[in-house]
């Protein structure tokens, strides 16, 4: 571990763990997919990078979670592979949300964040409930470390590095 490495997110492999090829890198971290998940892996081509983790906004399935949540941000991580040093680059962004009827709708805002985030967001609601009695309606966590980890632990099981990325090129 070099120095600076936990203020960039950069995580590396142990020294007994020899590199795969960049193929079984993509197809470690596309394996993370599962309908259980708050978030989801997608080809990251038509934006210029390999792949993008984000949160299941748009999924029928998480929409009422998030809706319900009030989340107002929504958090990717652009990925970008680099063989000739191992390394998958990865650059953590944040875009404003708006909520029409209960559907999201991603919108750009003059406020934006590029670089490596670490946040949790959680929360509760109590109301009557279809029993007319008090309770519980809803209960929701949201942490970016939900997402970064397994992807982190895929990488450098591949026995390539995941180097956080704040400034400079992807």
């Amino acid at each position: 571990m070099k120095l600076f490495d936990f203020l960039s997110s950069t995580r590396r492999p142990s020294s007994d763990t020899p590199p795969r090829s960049p193929q079984e890198v993509i197809q470690a971290i596309w394996a993370l997919n599962r309908p259980t998940a708050p978030y989801q892996i997608i080809d990251g081509r038509p934006e210029g990078v390999n792949l993008i983790a984000e949160w299941k906004i748009v999924d029928a399935r998480w929409y009422q979670i998030f809706a319900k949540a009030g989340l107002e941000k929504v958090f990717r991580i652009y990925m970008k592979l680099d063989p000739a040093k191992y390394e998958v680059r990865a650059v953590d962004r944040e875009y404003t949300v708006t909520w029409t009827a209960g559907v999201p709708a991603l919108s750009l805002s003059v406020e934006t964040f590029r670089g490596q985030k670490q946040s949790i967001e959680f929360g509760t609601a109590y109301a009557f409930t279809e029993n007319l009695a008090p309770g519980q309606v809803y209960n929701y966590r949201f942490n970016t470390g939900e997402m970064k980890k397994p992807i982190q632990n895929a990488v450098t099981g591949c026995g390539w590095t995941y180097k956080g990325v704040a400034f400079g090129k992807l």
